[in-house]
């Protein structure tokens, strides 16, 4: 089994007007993108949600992964799930993001935890129930995921296993974990380990390389190996593309 790339893009593109980046995407070979919540408030104007699933329908690609929105995340927020300050614009974004997906095919959607040390874990655990309820009415999975803390210092889900016994607390059977390779393997983790060990628990993939966060094979992690253990482990959704590029040959690495 190949496999099935997207391209985020939030982090890829970023040269582009949002709306011209599905039409970049499909036109370098890809036909799946994802997302970050790309407004500034969880209620945007219908017309610009409405302009941005034209976007995605006339480039001809899907949309195959979308956070929630997670506050400003240019300014360093990570999320507002379990923020006391954040909860209510949480909660409010949630039906906004929920018929976005729905409407495009989107089955997954990233639920950012946020950053502490004032986060609250009950709080947490009952909007990630909410958000989980409110997807499974268009068969979409919520996804957890695990951040570095050399980037992300006040975020407090930074291992497998933290991100792990979060979601048996929410105890939804559509939380799923977010394997952020990248994330992951600064943060030390074993990832071939961790992919034969748990790859049943991924809800979604995404890579970068480490050093640096660019792309597969600028840094250190054996990815070749990485894709062939995903495959073995039977993971079928798709691998979201979410590193760091500038200028021309941001998917040589695909052909070589």
């Amino acid at each position: 089994m190949r496999a099935r790339f997207d391209v985020n893009l939030s982090i890829l593109f970023t040269d582009l007007p949002l709306l011209e980046r599905p039409a970049a995407a499909a036109k370098a070979g890809f036909d799946a993108v994802e997302l970050w919540w790309p407004f500034g408030g969880p209620e945007p104007a219908s017309a610009r949600l409405g302009e941005l699933r034209q976007a995605i329908e006339d480039a001809g690609v899907r949309l195959v992964g979308l956070n929630f929105d997670a506050g400003d995340m240019a300014a360093g927020e990570r999320g507002l799930v379990a923020r006391r300050d954040g909860s209510t614009r949480f909660r409010a974004n949630i039906d906004v993001a929920v018929e976005l997906a729905g409407g495009l095919g989107c089955r997954v959607l990233n639920a950012l935890y946020g950053n502490g040390p004032d986060t609250d874990r009950g709080l947490a655990v009952a909007n990630l129930r909410r958000a989980a309820d409110a997807a499974a009415g268009i068969g979409a999975t919520v996804v957890v995921e695990a951040l570095n803390s050399h980037e992300n210092p006040k975020y407090p889900i930074t291992s497998s296993q933290a991100a792990f016994d979060l979601i048996d607390e929410v105890d939804r059977e559509n939380v799923a974990f977010l394997a952020d390779l990248y994330h992951l393997h600064r943060m030390g983790e074993d990832v071939l380990n961790l992919i034969d060990r748990h790859a049943a628990r991924f809800g979604h993939v995404q890579i970068a390389d480490d050093p640096g966060r660019g792309a597969p094979g600028s840094g250190r992690m054996p990815y070749e190996e990485i894709f062939t253990r995903l495959a073995a482990a039977g993971y079928g959704g798709h691998v979201g593309l979410e590193y760091r590029h500038e200028g021309p040959g941001a998917f040589d690495w695909r052909r070589s």
